[in-house]
């Protein structure tokens, strides 16, 4: 008897251990997601941000004191997303009245790319207007627990004509964690070098450049700090919200379990924002423009939108009416949501007389994702974000600035959001630093129609790992190192890259090649080792599914 329960045993747990087995992805990620639950920020009471107080009166005109800056910059916006460039959601159904204004006020920047194909790495370099190979600054920061989900989710795909997902095995979240991986405090942002001029400096919103004190806002030249502490739009169960959960996206998984509803100011405790994260960051720059009214400020108001998860309030998804999948109708009341916000900062800008010498810009820090299932997010490119195609990088770029550049203005040069950083010093009156190689060029004269965009070989550099995207004039080369494949596109007769002439022009191939060498030959070492190299399809979303013949590419981060 006892030799039938021993063998029935024996049998059980040969059954539960190979359904574990066949089930493992599965059960690592519910493990992972439960973590990420369990570790959520713990959010106090809303209560009004004690912002400070400006002189009650100006010391000297407007015109003559250096130009407020306020930078807009949001977060995954498709090129295809505002109505600008003749598209717009769904065919232009649902305007972005207020971004097209500024558009129309200043200067379209009408081929701006981002600094890279993820967020991260774009955020320093609008920092400080140096690229990765200066600073280290090479991949995206991903909290911990997030590549068990992402790598996991992948293997319980099943087959795939793409490779499959490769974790780094040196990767251990303990030895680098995820708030450790910040901006080296070595480096000299844009709001540091305001300061010499006395601006006041502000940051309000997505952060995204280390969770450390040491990196945080307040540590790299901000005077003050909104901070996101954690990204809900509004808490899940708010009645005055409208949620879209994308199943097909690990991503998006791992944000619905991790997130909470919470801000902080100046590295304080945690607190409950005081409404819809879009519309109660767009109140609280209201009020910093109303404080800061008589003294010189930078703004940099980061929108988290229109990023997963997908949250609407209940009155832009109604305003928006129907759309062919949810997900779609909450991702374009969210962009409702934006140009509402852009079109009030200039309202209290115009009411507070203050237009004329402001400088507003506003800009994506990448392309929209193919992650979150809608296809003509970023039309007419190819890519999305997370590659480094047109529809990865090609970003808006519009800048407003009544007292120097004439509304209507074209600049068809190209330029990035390294860029961002001489063109504002120059702005403001304040030298560059001589101490280090500052990347990027001053786009003021294009803007202002006082001269030339000059740049040394006209070449502009992404990178991600061994993926390597090199424009030259017209000429743009991707080097996709891990899987050693070349595509060549001719810009001006070819914007969407569709003819990849990589074989039949080798000595275009090899000139560009020599640019490249040229940009990595002093490059420092990345400042953490990639934690994957996942595949990304050129032309599906994630929701589609992938066959063979299609083209991706592997991105490192």
């Amino acid at each position: 008897m006892l030799k039938k329960i021993g063998l029935a045993a024996l049998v059980a747990v040969l059954v539960i251990g190979a359904v574990a087995w066949f089930n493992r992805a599965a059960i690592i990620q519910v493990i992972a997601l439960n973590r990420a639950k369990a570790n959520r920020i713990e959010a106090g009471p809303t209560r009004p941000v004690p912002w400070n107080q400006g002189p009650a009166k100006a010391t000297m005109p407007l015109a003559e004191r250096p130009p407020n800056i306020i930078f807009i910059l949001l977060d995954d916006l498709g090129y295809n997303d505002i109505t600008t460039f003749g598209g717009g959601i769904a065919g232009g159904r649902v305007p972005t009245p207020n971004i097209d204004r500024l558009a129309a006020q200043g200067v379209i920047f009408s081929q701006s790319y981002a600094g890279t194909g993820t967020c991260a790495p774009s955020r320093a370099m609008l920092m400080t207007g140096r690229y990765p190979t200066r600073t280290g600054f090479e991949f995206t920061p991903t909290p911990n627990g997030m590549t068990n989900v992402l790598a996991a989710f992948a293997e319980s795909r099943g087959e795939s004509p793409m490779p499959r997902m490769e974790v780094n095995p040196a990767i251990n979240d303990e030895i680098m964690p995820f708030k450790d991986k910040g901006l080296p405090s070595s480096e000299i942002t844009i709001a540091e070098l305001l300061k010499q001029q006395n601006y006041h400096t502000v940051h309000i919103g997505k952060w995204h450049l280390g969770n450390s004190p040491q990196f945080l806002p307040n540590a790299q030249g901000f005077d003050e700090s909104l901070l996101m502490h954690s990204g809900l739009y509004l808490p899940e169960d708010d009645p005055n919200v409208v949620n879209a959960k994308l199943d097909f996206d690990p991503i998006d998984k791992f944000l619905w379990a991790a997130l909470s509803f919470a801000a902080s100011y100046n590295g304080g405790e945690p607190f409950k924002p005081g409404g819809y994260l879009t519309d109660w960051w767009t109140d609280e720059t209201l009020r910093v423009i109303d404080a800061n009214r008589n003294r010189p400020f930078f703004l940099h108001l980061a929108h988290w939108a229109p990023h997963t998860p997908l949250q609407a309030t209940r009155a832009d998804y109604d305003a928006v009416g129907a759309f062919p999948t949810h997900r779609e109708r909450v991702y374009a009341a969210m962009v409702r949501a934006v140009d509402r916000s852009v079109g009030r900062v200039l309202d209290k800008l115009e009411a507070e007389g203050l237009a004329e010498n402001t400088i507003v810009v506003l800009s994506s820090d990448n392309g929209a994702p193919g992650y979150i299932g809608i296809p003509q997010v970023n039309a007419p490119y190819r890519g999305w974000k997370i590659t480094l195609f047109e529809g990865g990088i090609r970003v808006p770029m519009f800048v407003k600035w009544p007292a120097r550049i004439a509304p209507g203005t074209v600049v068809d040069t190209p330029v990035a959001h390294i860029d961002l950083f001489p063109s504002l010093a120059a702005a403001a009156g304040v030298p560059l630093p001589r101490d280090r190689v500052i990347d990027g060029v001053n786009f003021m004269p294009a803007a202002s129609g006082t001269g030339p965009l000059k740049r040394k070989d006209d070449a502009i550099f992404w990178q991600s790992g061994q993926y390597r995207v090199v424009r030259a004039g017209d000429w743009k080369l991707q080097v996709d190192g891990n899987q050693n494949k070349l595509w060549l596109f001719n810009l001006a007769t070819d914007p969407t890259e569709k003819t990849n002439l990589a074989n039949k022009q080798p000595q275009k191939v090899a000139e560009l090649k020599a640019l490249l060498a040229a940009h990595h030959a002093n490059a420092v070492p990345s400042l953490w080792a990639h934690s994957l190299i996942s595949p990304i399809a050129i032309d599906k979303t994630l929701d589609q599914k992938v066959v063979k013949g299609d083209e991706y590419i592997l991105w490192a981060n």
